[in-house]
């Protein structure tokens, strides 16, 4: 039985960190989502009517995002907007890490250095996947 439970927890682990990696680029837009659904809801539109307004304020963000990625001309602008997206993911990050080490082990010391792996980590791999959704500036005119 407890090499059941070993196994289950090992999977359930990998699960998390998948998720993780896999949704780190959307960190923001469900951020934005849950809490224009929360404020809805709270003011009266109901679970459907919060939902929507969920769904509707997070696809409006990331499209933006994308929007802003792809049309802004200088560099600089582009690194700010990947950032708004990069910062959120980096607290998932450490907020997973943090959930799953402190099961683990019991020194806060290295609790807090495996979070801190952990969200550098996240935030590299969103990094990377805003940068491959962008496409790729044109090429400049040659002249021959």
């Amino acid at each position: 039985m407890i090499v059941v439970a070993i196994i289950g927890s090992l999977s359930a682990i990998v699960a998390i960190c998948w998720l993780v990696f896999s949704l780190a680029t959307f960190a923001l837009p469900a951020f934005m989502g849950v809490n224009a659904g929360i404020w809805a809801f709270q003011n009266g539109a109901g679970i459907f009517g919060g939902i929507v307004v969920g769904l509707v304020a997070a696809a409006a963000t990331f499209g933006i995002g994308q929007f802003l990625l792809v049309f802004l001309r200088p560099t600089w602008a582009k690194l700010l907007v990947a950032l708004a997206f990069v910062v959120p993911a980096v607290v998932a990050g450490y907020a997973a890490t943090h959930g799953i080490v402190k099961h683990l082990m019991p020194s806060e010391t290295w609790q807090i250095a495996f979070s801190v792996l952990g969200a550098i980590a996240i935030g590299t791999t969103a990094l990377l996947r805003l940068t491959a959704m962008a496409p790729p500036e044109p090429a400049g005119q040659r002249v021959a």
